[in-house]
């Protein structure tokens, strides 16, 4: 195939996507997920919007300095200070360094938001883009909120932009209005009606809110668009963004009607859902397309005898295709050091020498009291060992009694700020017990706004993985995790971790003061 028909896949799960509640990742995250999409082999990485906070900029400039493959973007805004922000954390990059600057269009915004006339968003979208192109020929401008814009000026603001030194034009759906025939009369007009588009890759970012971001990005590649916009597991604000594993595999399943071409290595697509929700405690439904745990499930008879007969009779594509692997026990009590460490990175992990140790004793441990490890509780143990802020609080042992008689007790020993403390607590249940025992050694005043378990696999020697969302008095907040084959002391842990995020965030504003 051509140059002109392949598409594109520039992934934002490390900046829209992060702006999804509870998603915020610190700066070792963000490394991970980066690396993660260098397996993927993402074409356009957009790492941050450096202006946001010095932690943002921070991780935009070391993933600039550390990815190799990718492009590498950062989100700006039309002004001057935006856009040398910007510049400063991605000129690590190079060539690879992409600007991507954008102002919104449509009447609605630019009346209530930017309180500009059409000419004034016209003039500051331009002096944007040739302020950033002053710095690199890798230039992106996004007109916000373009398809609730009168299609005559955004045609006349893309043609603007693109004289300016834009080589890429975004036409984001930023509030996931449209839909998919509409969506193509847009990008068809533009097509038709802007006359320097051909010196411009035009770009897609659809969002989720009437469940078609996919849809729609996949009939504006039709239309003509060359570049998708999406996130991992369909991340991102309000009700997510296009997700990339289900863009991806409709133009590999769909190459009757849909004869494009891509770079991802689609075998990494599980890789990459996995990590991506250790990190960032959000899970996928079971029955969410490609990456669900029910993706590749039969349990309907005839379903179950179709597959036996012929795998292509109820599946359009292989769990192999995306990464999945069929025989899921692959480490047990007797496994060594060496094949622990291969399945760790064939699950995309890519740990230092003492994660690798810490990783490998919690695993001996566990292997002792389950009978099957499946790649599922490796995932638990490096988000529970590895993927940690410092600890100023650690949990040291608990105790828990509870029954339709006795009130739920919970006794706990922590660590606090280096002085071991212990108390017993009476709760309305094992876990309310639990919590109230941790609150009253840390001294916490943060509130908890959500509470969720599950099993990581099935089976009654499934560890149990515990999920707390709390409100810092700052206002921030934050996720914690914990995993344990007893679920009140993952419960414990999780609730931890949190207070642990607080802690380490409080620390580092204190150091920038």
């Amino acid at each position: 195939m051509s140059q002109k028909e392949q598409v594109i896949i520039f992934d934002t799960t490390l900046r829209d996507g992060e702006q999804s509640p509870g998603a915020s990742m610190n700066i070792e995250e963000k490394l991970r997920i980066a690396h993660q999409l260098e397996r993927l082999n993402v074409d356009v990485m957009e790492a941050g919007f450096p202006i946001a906070s010095d932690g943002d900029f921070e991780a935009v400039k070391k993933i600039a300095q550390t990815i190799k493959g990718a492009q590498i973007a950062g989100l700006s805004r039309s002004n001057d200070l935006d856009i040398d922000r910007a510049w400063e954390a991605l000129k690590y990059a190079g060539e690879r360094g992409r600007i991507h600057t954008f102002i919104a269009t449509s009447d609605i915004h630019m009346k209530y938001k930017l309180k500009m006339s059409e000419q004034q968003v016209l003039d500051t979208a331009v002096a944007a883009v040739t302020r950033a192109a002053g710095y690199t020929p890798n230039v992106e401008f996004s007109a916000e909120d373009a398809v609730r814009t009168k299609l005559p000026f955004l045609a006349k603001v893309i043609e603007a932009v693109i004289d300016a030194g834009a080589n890429t034009v975004n036409i984001p759906d930023t509030v996931g209005y449209t839909i998919p025939s509409e969506y193509y009369d847009i990008i068809s007009y533009l097509k038709k009606n802007v006359s320097n588009i051909d010196k411009a890759i035009i770009s897609v970012h659809c969002h989720n809110d009437l469940g078609l971001a996919v849809a729609n990005s996949l009939a504006a590649v039709q239309a003509g668009a060359r570049q998708l916009e999406c996130t991992i597991n369909g991340i991102g604000e309000r009700a997510g963004n296009c997700s990339l594993e289900e863009a991806v595999m409709t133009l590999r399943t769909r190459q009757d009607i849909m004869p494009f071409t891509h770079n991802i290595v689609t075998e990494q697509i599980s890789p990459s859902s996995k990590l991506l929700s250790t990190i960032t405690g959000i899970m996928v439904q079971p029955n969410k397309a490609i990456v669900g745990t029910n993706a590749f499930a039969h349990e309907a008879g005839i379903h179950q005898h179709g597959v036996l007969m012929d795998k292509s009779t109820y599946e359009i594509m292989t769990p192999e295709s995306v990464g999945l692997n069929q025989n899921k026990l692959v480490l047990g009590k007797h496994s060594g050091r060496h094949a622990f460490i291969d399945r760790l990175k064939q699950l995309g992990y890519d740990l230092n020498k003492d994660e690798i140790q810490k990783s490998f004793v919690r695993f001996k441990t566990l292997a002792d009291m389950k009978k099957e490890i499946f790649d599922e509780d490796l995932d638990a143990i490096v988000a529970d060992e590895i993927l940690r802020v410092p600890e100023t609080y650690k949990l040291q042992q608990m105790n828990v009694s509870s029954g339709s008689f006795a009130a739920p007790t919970a006794t706990v020993e922590m660590e606090v700020n280096g002085k071991m403390k212990k108390i017993a607590v009476i709760g309305d249940g094992p876990v309310d017990a639990a919590f109230k025992a941790i609150k009253k050694l840390t001294k916490s005043k943060d509130g908890l706004l959500d509470f969720t378990v599950g099993s990581i696999t099935g089976g009654t020697d499934a560890q149990g993985e515990c999920t707390v969302r709390l409100r810092s008095e700052d206002g921030r907040e934050v996720l914690g995790q914990g995993a344990h084959p007893d679920i009140i002391v993952a419960s414990a842990k999780a609730y931890i971790n949190a207070l642990n995020k607080i802690a380490s965030n409080k620390k580092r504003v204190q150091m920038n003061f």
